[in-house]
């Protein structure tokens, strides 16, 4: 397996693994719960430049030339000027008193979301990208990860937790609660 900087040709596969760990919150911002909507209004920012979910915010994991894993992560200093595009999509397509909250904020590099093919899956691939963020963000650089993970996700947060992620708060995001992990040198 290959862990690399995902490339615009890659966006049709990122949505819709992207999507597995973040389907209700897409939902929300759609206002339907519609998986063919969903993947779609991803795909669309995933394939676009300067936006949180763009594939310029994104690693990927391969296999036999197959995408089978997605990480988007970016600077929480940045998540202002990435989420106006979306917000000003959502408000003119779909909901104009859209204004979710920041699911971050400056003095972190933030897991948005991470995703694994469905036939992967238990395969040790979402240990391996974020192994492989921990070693380029907060070992090689310095820097502090962030992520959030629903209350509802043990399974999740204890694979946080045994990587050396510890609880720093609570977040909420589209009335969701999560709880907020970060790991740093």
């Amino acid at each position: 397996m290959n862990i690399r900087k995902a490339e615009k040709s890659d966006s049709k596969y990122i949505a819709p693994i992207l999507l597995l760990a973040m389907e209700d919150i897409i939902y929300k911002f759609i206002a339907k719960e519609d998986y063919a909507s969903a993947k779609d209004f991803l795909q669309y920012f995933v394939e676009r430049e300067n936006n949180q979910y763009s594939y310029q915010n994104c690693f990927v994991a391969e296999d036999n030339n197959e995408i089978i894993g997605a990480v988007n992560i970016y600077n929480g200093a940045d998540i202002e000027e990435l989420r106006n595009p979306i917000v000003e999509y959502v408000r003119k397509h779909y909901n104009p008193e859209f204004d979710p909250e920041f699911e971050t904020r400056e003095g972190e590099y933030y897991i948005d979301s991470l995703g694994v093919n469905p036939k992967y899956q238990g395969k040790g691939i979402g240990s391996q990208l974020l192994q492989f963020l921990i070693d380029k963000y907060v070992h090689k650089n310095k820097e502090v990860l962030g992520l959030l993970v629903e209350e509802d996700n043990p399974s999740a947060k204890k694979l946080y937790l045994k990587l050396g992620f510890k609880v720093v708060g609570n977040k909420t995001l589209v009335k969701k609660n999560l709880e907020h992990l970060q790991i740093k040198n």
